[in-house]
């Protein structure tokens, strides 16, 4: 039987090995290697999925989203928004109710994704729901990662400018990483609830007595 917390304190990842991607990273910056990529990608049943957008220290300033990822377990695919846009055959993926696109506060991404283009996304998974549903109460990619992996996804690039010229090595890491982390994760809670072996330990944080789910 597999124990798996309700949740964890940042702190405990401090000291946690830090994730890598050992597949391919592709940067998409052309409409061509756009339709390339999604006539791949159209042949996976679930792909992982998130995006990145430049932060902004001014008041009153808000950039477009800016890189778009998908991901297989092997090959990820960073689609430069802010080069290209949404073209069609991108726009006709993230609508394919067919093909399972799994994410994080997805909601937020499609409000993004919308000052980009319309569209109407179908086949997504929200794995905020998915965690809920069976007991685990974090909510961000990071501790879930943790949570289930005991591996620490590193943040440092997080609020980097994703409309660089030419995206740094550690950036395409973290980029690659956000949406791989979401179809592993997806893929071992889909087993873990297939076979049932699993128990929800609950955590009280104040009291630090915990108890099974």
């Amino acid at each position: 039987m597999i124990e798996i917390p309700n949740k964890i304190e940042k702190a405990w990842l401090a000291d946690k090995p830090r994730v890598t991607f050992d597949g391919i990273i592709e940067e998409i910056d052309t409409e061509e290697k756009a339709e390339k990529a999604m006539a791949v990608l159209s042949r996976e049943k679930i792909v992982g999925f998130d995006t990145e957008t430049r932060p902004s220290f001014t008041r009153g300033l808000v950039h477009k989203i800016a890189l778009l990822q998908l991901s297989t377990d092997t090959c990820a695919y960073l689609i430069r928004l802010n080069r290209i846009g949404i073209p069609d055959c991108v726009a006709a993926f993230l609508s394919d109710p067919d093909i399972i696109k799994v994410g994080v506060s997805i909601k937020d991404d499609f409000s993004q994704l919308s000052g980009r283009r319309q569209f109407k996304p179908a086949g997504f998974i929200e794995l905020q729901d998915v965690c809920g549903q069976m007991g685990i109460e974090e909510k961000g990619l990071q501790k879930m990662y943790g949570l289930l992996f005991g591996q620490r996804i590193s943040k440092n690039q997080q609020l980097s400018n994703w409309e660089i010229d030419r995206l740094t090595e550690s950036q395409r890491q973290y980029a690659a990483i956000d949406a791989w982390a979401c179809l592993k994760i997806y893929g071992y809670l889909t087993e873990l609830k297939r076979s049932g072996n699993y128990t929800i330990i609950r955590k009280d944080a104040e009291e630090g007595n915990t108890e099974e789910r």
